[in-house]
């Protein structure tokens, strides 16, 4: 589940520049050059641990002399109290850069621990929890990687990656070409290379039909309530994968994927998550 350290440092250099791009003014102006600082990352709620890879980064980047040790692996849970990780360095350096491997921790195990409380939800049925494009710009590698950390899956990563014909698409796309829903499908898949997976979303049952005898890999149900998502699961039959979204909530994703769908797609895990409560408790060690 390892990030690309090249996107990491990209992520981080980043934000380090936003946060201090002159230096730390407080820091170096009242703490001593020769300050080692010790520190604890500690847990102040339970979760799943994500971000290491990130948070170690942070504080490489902005002083090489940091060491950061993890005592939790990354997806691992951990209880309140409990010493994720240790930090010793210049005490200057570990303090410039302990908010922003905070925010990157924070928001990273906030996703984690999110999305395992979905797929604990549905335990025991053929559905998977995916995420979906609504993250944080810049971020999102981090982020998908995050639902990884918890459990999940990645939906695509980008416009780039797979076909998702929408029904704004689906109404230029018809429009356009004077066809029916089917042919008009068909056509536009016929330039399309064979790897490339098809997806199109419907938001009624009558629609499930023409759709399918296009070809199409995916059908997602959108905003289909849990009835007509039975239905939907019936009328399918196995022709093609079936994804509902739209408004999934914990109390209803296990209701969800129950009706036998198999996958289930939660914007909620990244675009709407409670970063979890870290904190870095530091000790600055005597001056040389």
């Amino acid at each position: 589940m390892i990030v690309p350290q090249n996107l990491i440092d990209q992520a981080v250099r980043a934000a380090l520049a936003e946060d201090a791009p002159w230096g730390d003014l407080t820091s170096q102006t009242f703490i001593p050059e020769s300050a080692i600082a010790s520190a604890l990352l500690a847990a102040r709620e339970p979760g799943v641990c994500c971000g290491a890879q990130v948070f170690t980064t942070v504080m490489g980047m902005t002083d090489a002399r940091i060491s950061t040790v993890f005592h939790v692996e990354e997806g691992d849970r951990f209880n309140t109290g409990d010493t994720v990780a240790t930090v010793i360095g210049p005490a200057r350096s570990v303090l410039q850069a302990e908010r922003v491997a905070l925010n990157f921790m924070q928001r990273m195990s906030g996703i984690a621990t999110l999305t395992a409380k979905y797929v604990a939800e549905i335990a025991g049925t053929r559905a998977r929890i995916v995420d979906t494009r609504k993250t944080t710009p810049g971020l999102r590698v981090l982020e998908r990687y995050a639902v990884r950390c918890g459990g999940g899956m990645n939906h695509r990563f980008s416009l780039s990656d797979a076909v998702m014909v929408k029904d704004n698409h689906l109404a230029v796309l018809t429009a356009s070409s004077k066809l029916g829903v089917t042919e008009a499908l068909r056509e536009a898949r016929s330039r399309l290379p064979h790897t490339v997976h098809f997806e199109v979303e419907v938001d009624c049952i009558d629609q499930i039909e023409p759709v399918l005898a296009a070809g199409v890999d995916t059908i997602m149900l959108d905003n289909f309530t849990l009835e007509k998502l039975r239905q939907g699961v019936d009328l399918i039959a196995g022709r093609a994968l079936v994804e509902a979204s739209g408004s999934v909530r914990l109390e209803t994703v296990g209701d969800i994927a129950r009706t036998g769908v198999d996958i289930i797609s939660v914007g909620a895990l990244t675009h709407s998550v409670r970063a979890l409560d870290l904190g870095l408790d530091i000790e600055i060690e005597a001056v040389a």
